[in-house]
């Protein structure tokens, strides 16, 4: 009788439990508003719980102290030296889809598929309006041009977009012609490298310089605030080039992560992530460029002028990182 009770009281716990709800888990340095319409929209649509902790720092490591046991599906991220090293911890495992690599251009994914990319950035030079003419801007190499003495402001040589930038040029020039690239961009500085790129427009505005480094985005976020947008509307978005080649540009990406456990559920999401809704939802949220196949930025941004991006694949542009960050510091830059 006590055996038949407890049989019974088992099956009656296994029909009051609730099912285990469906989710995917991510880890994210991008800014919860920036993604929050995507998660309601994949939810919407595949009736998957997405579960987001927005981290400012600190990501690899948290993976690495977590280990299989971390709840993580997926990492979110913006810059490719984000994504490669997180590859290179050994934290990511490889994803083949016929959707990704559909909606995915080769330049903005691993060749090893353990990263993806979902929307780009240029890395471009905001000039001002008023004392230069957009002609005089074409090439990066051109930077190093003493004519620019004394007219050029950017946020430090250490920082990961200047990093990435470096390591473009690395690709294109080889370290030495890179190092004396630096030289010469270094000596053109009207300031010691500080801030973020904003700052550097509002210098800009300000008559502290005439030309910086800067990533597209920013111009539609200070675009957005009443005190900025002046500084934004003094300044014009030129697109330079490698001679020979195009415009840097760096991504936001996406990885699944090594032990992520519920692996099917993050698949969909990824796959949901590239699909030309997704990626114009995500792009609009940081006036950003989606890349997906007849996906298009928002008509701000499509004002800011065509460009033909340099079709390296990034994760080639990553390797050269230690290297570049080696030169930055050779020379001193931010010095």
């Amino acid at each position: 009788m006590n055996l038949r009770l407890a049989v019974s009281a088992l099956a009656l716990a296994a029909t009051a439990a609730p099912a285990l709800a469906e989710e995917v888990n991510i880890y994210s340095y991008r800014q919860p508003e920036l993604i929050q319409p995507l998660t309601d929209a994949f939810t919407e649509a595949t009736g998957i719980k997405v579960n987001v902790a927005f981290l400012e720092k600190g990501m690899v490591e948290r993976l690495q102290a977590e280990g299989s046991r971390s709840p993580a599906d997926l990492i979110f991220t913006v810059d490719i030296s984000r994504l490669a090293a997180a590859v290179d911890a050994g934290l990511t495992q490889p994803v083949d889809s016929e959707m990704l690599r559909a909606n995915v251009p080769d330049a903005y994914h691993d060749p090893g598929g353990h990263w993806w990319g979902l929307t780009t950035r240029a890395r471009i030079v905001y000039a001002s309006k008023d004392r230069v003419d957009p002609s005089e801007v074409t090439t990066y190499e051109d930077l190093a041009d003493p004519k620019w003495q004394g007219r050029i402001c950017t946020r430090s040589g250490t920082h990961e977009y200047t990093v990435a930038l470096v390591s473009a040029v690395i690709h294109h020039h080889g370290e030495e012609a890179a190092k004396a690239w630096l030289e010469g961009v270094k000596a053109n500085l009207a300031r010691k490298p500080q801030g973020n790129d904003r700052a550097q427009v509002k210098a800009i505005w300000s008559g502290e310089c005439d030309i910086s480094l800067g990533n597209t985005y920013y111009m539609g976020k200070m675009l957005e605030d009443a005190e900025q947008a002046e500084w934004a509307n003094s300044v014009n978005v030129l697109f330079p080039t490698f001679e020979g080649a195009g415009t840097h540009v760096n991504i936001s990406g996406v990885a699944m992560t090594k032990s992520a456990p519920n692996k099917d559920n993050a698949l969909k999401m990824m796959e949901f992530l590239t699909s030309k809704e997704a990626q114009e939802i995500y792009a609009a949220a940081n006036y950003e460029y989606p890349i997906a196949p007849g996906s298009e930025p928002v008509e701000l941004v499509q004002g800011w002028g065509a460009f033909t991006a340099d079709d390296v694949n990034l994760m080639t542009i990553a390797s050269h990182s230690a290297a570049a960050l080696r030169l930055v510091e050779e020379v001193d830059f931010d010095g």
